[in-house]
């Protein structure tokens, strides 16, 4: 049996995994992880993390497990908000869960996690690990969806590496949400009936918009509605022109009102604008951080929404399987999504020289500058990018 480190959330899920580890006869050691601490932004009188805390501690009680908490806060500031925050003031809208998970889970709290001797560290994701060794005798290591496709989490460590996989158990990973439940409540566990957690990954109940309305200051700047026809006179006869994003300004539309900051909003968002006397609801079509302009349009189905191709740069590629990474003017079919529970659908990855050209087998909406793409081969998640 092994020594694992679990990351004891207060939650239902993690608490379940410890449960499963312990029976499994693990020895198993649980850490909560204390990410926030800055009273400027409270937004309420709720203290999320101190009550998710005492949870933990009590089912840390209930196991007969040792339990500690850990004090993240400042890494997470270094690594997650602050870098959060610039991708908001440059107009991307970044994914903080899927940088909690490369960053601190698998990284910071690995390494603490290994101070203490641990030979894994565990979480209650909803996802699972294969493993194989391929033709020279080298250990790969799969990341495979959750079993429970309503609740499957493989998308938010898409950015995971092998090393990380290597340390990773994902001990619920193979059951049904309901069935979480059950465990927890026939074992007895305080957690059984409590609700999932909706907040950011880092302060709790707290929710984002609120969040950022503490933290970047109002800007008011103008609305301005594109026409449905005007974007679409360009043709589109190469992989680079339809990858391509939309370039909105000003000319290509009208003003119709006004917003406090380009930075609070993201593609595809429709409320929270405040703008009424329209046939159809409007949507962000796209935000111009520089310019302050937001850019919206009407319906669902404003062509502008949708897209058959988005790009990332080099940089911004990541292999969790390094030995399926493509070379140069070759190509790859898979699965892949754009957003956490998305069904999955077909697309094709070409590499050129200055980056992935991703084309869709049919157009999607939202697609989002700085969200993660996710990449799949059946159930196993394989890679990800950042949509530039």
């Amino acid at each position: 049996m092994a020594r694992v480190v679990i990351g004891l959330s207060g939650g239902v899920d993690s608490s379940v995994a410890a449960y499963l580890l312990k029976e499994q006869g693990h020895e198993v050691i649980a850490i909560f992880m204390k990410n926030w601490h800055d009273d400027s932004v409270t937004i309420s009188n709720e203290c999320p993390w101190l009550e998710d805390s005492n949870d933990a501690l009590l089912i840390a009680e209930k196991l007969n497990i040792p339990f500690q908490t850990l004090d993240l806060s400042v890494e997470y500031q270094k690594r997650i908000v602050d870098y959060m925050f610039a991708e908001y003031e440059a107009g991307r809208t970044p994914n903080p869960d899927v940088l909690c998970n490369k960053e601190i889970k698998f990284d910071v709290f690995l390494k603490a996690a290994q101070k203490l001797n641990a030979d894994f560290v565990a979480t209650g994701h909803y996802c699972q690990k294969n493993e194989f060794f391929d033709s020279k005798g080298k250990k790969v290591y799969q990341l495979i969806a959750g079993a429970d496709k309503n609740k499957d989490q493989s998308y938010f460590l898409c950015q995971l590496n092998q090393e990380q996989l290597s340390k990773a158990l994902f001990p619920i990973g193979h059951l049904q949400k309901p069935m979480v439940r059950e465990i927890a409540a026939n074992a007895g566990l305080i957690t059984a009936e409590k609700k999932d957690s909706q907040g950011l990954c880092f302060i709790g109940k707290v929710k984002l918009p609120d969040f950022l309305q503490q933290q970047l200051k109002p800007k008011n700047g103008d609305v301005i509605e594109i026409p449905r026809d005007i974007i679409f006179s360009q043709a589109k006869n190469s992989i680079e022109s339809i990858c391509d994003h939309y370039h909105l300004n000003a000319s290509m539309g009208k003003k119709v009102g006004m917003h406090k900051g380009a930075h609070y909003y993201t593609v595809g968002q429709r409320k929270g604008l405040g703008i009424g006397g329209f046939e159809l609801p409007l949507f962000i079509l796209g935000t111009d951080t520089l310019s302050n302009h937001i850019f919206v349009g009407q319906g669902e189905d404003h062509p502008a929404l949708w897209r058959k191709g988005l790009f990332i740069e080099n940089k911004n590629i990541h292999w969790i399987r390094e030995d399926l990474a493509i070379e140069i003017d070759t190509s790859l079919l898979c699965m892949g999504r754009i957003r956490y529970r998305q069904e999955l659908f077909g697309l094709q990855i070409t590499r050129k020289e200055d980056g992935f050209f991703v084309l869709f087998d049919s157009q999607q909406k939202g697609v989002t500058p700085g969200q993660f793409a996710a990449f799949y081969l059946e159930n196993e998640l394989i890679g990800s990018g950042v949509i530039s």
